[in-house]
């Protein structure tokens, strides 16, 4: 981290959230660094810890880093409603998959319209 043109240890001096941004960017940067024809990206509750202004800023770089590579497959498993109209607020996202359990137990996947409660099957 650098702060006043000073590099800073963020041991110790960064938040939770801090943390886990910077563990994705790494993760992200590796996959690209060593990968040619790099084309999915999977992201596990990656706002965990995020307050809300890093939540904006991390689905404003997944919609930058989407743009940049129209190959690049982006897989986020959340349950961040917000974070989802975050990621829709650029008119990129336009419908996502809701996974949940049915009423007879079974995982059952329904394909939504991010802008309305709409079930696009």
């Amino acid at each position: 981290m650098i702060r006043q043109g000073k590099t800073l240890d963020m041991r110790g001096r960064c938040s939770a959230g801090q943390k886990v941004l910077a563990c994705l960017i790494i993760r992200i940067a590796l996959a690209l660094l060593f990968s040619n024809n790099f084309t999915v990206i999977t992201l596990d509750e990656p706002t965990t810890n995020l307050d809300s202004s890093n939540i904006r800023a991390l689905a404003k770089a997944i919609v930058k880093l989407r743009k940049m590579n129209e190959h690049l497959q982006i897989i986020i498993i959340t349950h961040d409603e917000d974070f989802l109209q975050s990621l829709s607020a650029d008119d990129y996202v336009d419908q996502y998959y809701k996974v949940f359990k049915n009423e007879d137990g079974y995982s059952t996947i329904e394909l939504h319209s991010i802008h309305s409660d709409e079930i696009t099957k």
